[in-house]
Order: C-alpha cells, then structure tokens, then sequence
C-alpha cells in the first residue's frame, strides 16, 4: 500500500474580513465566509489550466469543457481528444494520454470519495457506449484535486487489489484496470512543469501571485485566463494585498488584473457594499430616533427583516 506524502496539513481557510487592495485607485475585495469561496468558477480555471498546460499541443488536441453526455445534466468536467494518434504529448500529466482523456476535477477544499471515483468511471463507460467513435481501450480516467486521496487510494489498494504508485511527483498511476488511470495532486506539481495547475489553489502565497501574473505578462495570455486568475484572487485576498506591496510587481499585477476587468468589478462591488452600509446606518439613526419598522422600510429601501435585526 502506497504511503502517504510527508508535509503539514494546512487547516482550512475561513476568511471574514475586508481586504483593502492599496493601489493607485484603491478598491476592496470582499469575501464574505467560506461559502462564497464555493461559488467561485473553480471549473471553469481549471479548464484554462489545462488548456496553458497543453498549450504546445493546442493545434493537435481537442479540448471540450463540461461534456454533456445526455440531454439530463449528466456532464463530464474536461475531455481532452488527440486530434492526431500518431503525435506524442511530452507533457507529465499528459503521460497516459490516448485519443480520449476525460478529467475529473475537485476544487481545493474538496476531496475525491470512493463514490466520486465511481461516479466519473461511470461516467467514463457511459462516453464510451454514447459515442459512436469511442474505443474503450483507447479511452484514460484522470482525477485532479489538491491533496493526497488517502481513503480513496487505501479502498483502491486494499479492496480493489489496484496498484498505485507515484510515478511522478504528484501523479499516482492507478493499474489493475482497463482503463489507464491517474490522480493528480496539484499541490505536489513542480512549478517549473505545472505552473497553471501548480497554482490553482486557494493556500497562495505572494511570492505565488507574483510568479503567475508574470508569467501572464509574458505569454500576453490574459484573455486566455481569465476565468482562472479570477479565482486565484477572490481565493487569495491576503496574498494579492501582500503582492501589492511589493513595488517591483505591484504595475505588473495592476495591469493584468484590470485586463480581465476584475479592478471594474471589486470597485462595484465595493461601491454597491458602501452604500449598503450607508443605508444601514441612516435606519439604525431613525429606529433611535423613534420611526416605526415600517417607515424605515420605506424611506431607505431596506428590507424589513434586515431592519428588525438592525433595531437596538
């Protein structure tokens, strides 16, 4: 049975609190509970993560985002199709590649269950019998999330008789099966190989912020990824305001982050929660000053629920 990987665990994150991004126009980046971490299109970055980690072979590879197997919300989350049989893909993850590679994905605070294991394979065999120009055996299975899936790995060894191995940093092979499988830790991914998948986490740090942006910057890829450094930032507020204060990249992070129109959408927001405040404030001063529920309702537009809760 394989061992688990040595290294602390981080605990999860619960941020509350206002970040206030200091830049040239300053803005405030929200997040309001851990809820809204759920939210973020964590999907979406991890298809344009695939897509700038496959990017030498873009012209040879098919990409196809949230698959639709049926006409009912059955969906994959990425099927990657070799346009081409005979041109190798020399890229790590990309080792078990055949014509067909379907991925499933779990965001950072997620884990892979046996169950979720079993649903994707399903859902491997259904593409297979649903598509006509699908071969079973030219047909892989790649789970990505960020962290070891210790019982998954452990019900794979022991009840399954699978072998697993790391045969790269970060990628266990999974053999005993028809199909090639493989699970992919994104957090024990070399930058240096995996930087987009590498990256796609919510535990960054400045340093982390700063390497992604430039490298951005470089590929003048911003349109590419917008969905993708979207959620690095709501998912990394200390970390982006960290970044600020770093001069030598503070334009840089200005540049790209206005580029995918994030800067136009935090100073909404940030409006739109000041004024909130600003009503707020205004029917705590009429509910001291004696106005009735009711009359506060209707002379600052608030709701009478959030009224009551705001009476002393």
């Amino acid at each position: 049975m394989l061992s688990r990987p040595r290294g602390k665990q981080s605990q999860k994150h619960k941020i509350r609190q206002n970040i206030v991004i200091p830049t040239e126009t300053s803005y405030t980046l929200f997040m309001e509970s851990s809820a809204s971490e759920e939210r973020l299109p964590w999907h979406s970055a991890f298809f344009e993560a695939l897509q700038m980690e496959l990017d030498e072979y873009r012209d040879n590879l098919q990409f196809m985002h949230e698959y639709h197997l049926t006409t009912k919300p059955l969906q994959i989350d990425v099927v990657i199709i070799k346009k081409t049989a005979n041109i190798p893909i020399r890229k790590n993850i990309a080792a078990i590649f055949r014509k067909d590679n379907i991925f499933e994905y779990k965001s950072p605070d997620k884990s892979i269950s046996v169950k979720d294991f079993y649903h994707a394979y399903a859902y491997a065999c259904l593409y297979q019998s649903l598509n006509d120009k699908a071969d079973i055996n030219e047909l892989t299975l790649t789970f990505v999330k960020s962290g070891y899936p210790m019982e998954l790995i452990r019900h794979l060894t022991e009840e399954r008789n699978y072998t697993v191995e790391e045969s790269l940093p970060g990628i266990y092979s999974v053999k005993g099966d028809i199909l090639p499988i493989q699970i992919v830790d994104n957090r024990r991914l070399s930058a240096e190989e995996n930087l987009w998948l590498k990256e796609l986490d919510n535990r960054l740090g400045a340093e982390q912020i700063q390497r992604i942006t430039n490298e951005i910057q470089r590929l003048g890829s911003t349109a590419r990824v917008k969905a993708y450094l979207y959620v690095l930032a709501q998912a990394n507020p200390k970390s982006l305001q960290e970044a600020y204060t770093m001069s030598d990249i503070a334009l840089t992070l200005d540049k790209v982050l206005e580029e995918v129109g994030f800067t136009a959408r935090m100073e909404a927001k940030a409006e739109a929660r000041g004024e909130a405040r600003g009503k707020e404030e205004i029917a705590q001063k009429m509910l001291k000053s004696g106005f009735l529920i009711g009359q506060v309702a209707e002379l600052s537009g608030l709701d009478v629920e959030r009224i009551k809760a705001l009476a002393p």
